[in-house]
């Protein structure tokens, strides 16, 4: 495993600089670093070997998208630091552990993932409870029901999210969690450092922040696989869900998963529940469905319509008053493009183009 010292070393660090400026490359402080990137990187090489580093002040401000949340942006001299960290040594120290149904921040992971692994649970359950039915009824001496009478996708759904889940990390807890996977004494005090940045919780700007919030709840992960020995259980960041058909056990999960919380000092937020699975399951940005022959339908939420054409009413004022960025604009709903194709949106996709088109001239690459 990589070292302190080839952490600190130029070679790293100026490998995490070109890492760090993709996409940020128009702005100041990027090119402020750019314009003397060998001195700058040569100066921070010196500064963390000597241990010396300490993190500058984080830019603070709040998105507003999907919710309001405070964002606590580190220097961009910080971020290169914590590429180098996480690149070449938290990630791999880290992640090794985390179950395949933690689908945040990780490589080849991410809400599309989360989205996928959802279908993938309520098809299976689905499929073996639909299993079940036919081998009883056959070991009964029945015929196959007919499917005018299946009713495979009933089911409960315990639907969680845990309440301002980074500003309540416990400092004293994270590290004991980390001493556990980082030997290198030099490393666990430069990570030390960034959670100490802030006097509780984590800032939820931080790369390293990202990944110590997966390890904050990867014990639990694996609690609620095998103790409580649900199967269909999958989390992303701080909101998670499990598929069960007895709505009595969920009960019985939700208050050990409220009291196994406590213990690292969380708590569940009040829209947390146990619901009927053929209500849906409202996850990552989708609304998804399981019919009772097994197809599972994704609709996007009606929030994410509504902030969609709220933006393009947005855009063409400021086109109006001649403030319009063209390419922002085309990206940015692009960017809302792609994601909605990932639910069954073709009409609403076709609708939010033409109001596009009516008011904005299409880009031309």
């Amino acid at each position: 495993m990589t070292t302190f010292e080839e952490i600190c070393s130029f070679e790293t660090l100026y490998r995490a600089y070109k890492r760090a400026r993709i996409g940020k490359r128009d702005r100041v402080a990027t090119a402020q670093y750019e314009a003397n990137a060998i001195f700058a990187t040569e100066r921070l090489s010196h500064i963390l070997s000597t241990r010396t580093y300490i993190p500058s002040k984080f830019e603070v401000f709040y998105v507003y998208e999907p919710k309001k949340r405070l964002v606590q942006a580190p220097a961009f001299v910080d971020k290169v630091v914590q590429h180098a960290l996480v690149d070449n040594y938290l990630y791999d120290a880290l992640t090794r552990s985390f179950i395949r149904d933690s689908t945040a921040t990780q490589i080849g992971k991410g809400t599309h993932d989360g989205l996928d692994r959802l279908k993938v649970h309520m098809t299976d359950y689905f499929r073996k409870r639909k299993g079940r039915d036919e081998i009883t009824r056959r070991e009964a001496g029945l015929p196959p029901r007919p499917m005018e009478e299946w009713n495979y996708a009933s089911g409960w759904v315990l639907k969680a999210d845990i309440r301002k889940f980074f500003a309540s990390i416990d400092h004293g807890i994270v590290k004991a969690m980390l001493r556990e996977k980082i030997a290198d004494d030099k490393v666990f005090e430069l990570m030390c450092i960034y959670i100490n940045h802030t006097p509780e919780g984590l800032p939820l700007g931080y790369q390293t922040s990202q990944l110590l919030a997966l390890l904050y709840l990867d014990a639990f992960d694996h609690w609620i696989k095998e103790r409580l020995r649900v199967k269909y259980y999958s989390r992303y960041s701080d909101d998670f869900y499990l598929i069960h058909e007895d709505k009595e056990y969920l009960r019985y999960c939700l208050q050990e998963i409220r009291a196994y919380l406590g213990g690292l000092k969380l708590e569940l937020n009040q829209k947390t529940g146990i619901f009927p699975l053929r209500n849906g399951i409202d996850f990552l940005g989708f609304h998804s469905y399981l019919t009772d022959t097994g197809k599972v339908v994704r609709k996007l939420r009606q929030s994410s319509k509504k902030r969609m054409k709220n933006r393009i009413k947005k855009w063409a004022r400021e086109q109006a008053e001649g403030k319009a960025d063209l390419d922002h604009i085309w990206a940015s709903y692009q960017s809302w493009d792609a994601h909605a194709a990932h639910g069954d949106t073709r009409e609403l996709r076709i609708k939010m183009r033409g109001l596009m088109y009516a008011n904005f001239e299409p880009i031309k690459k």
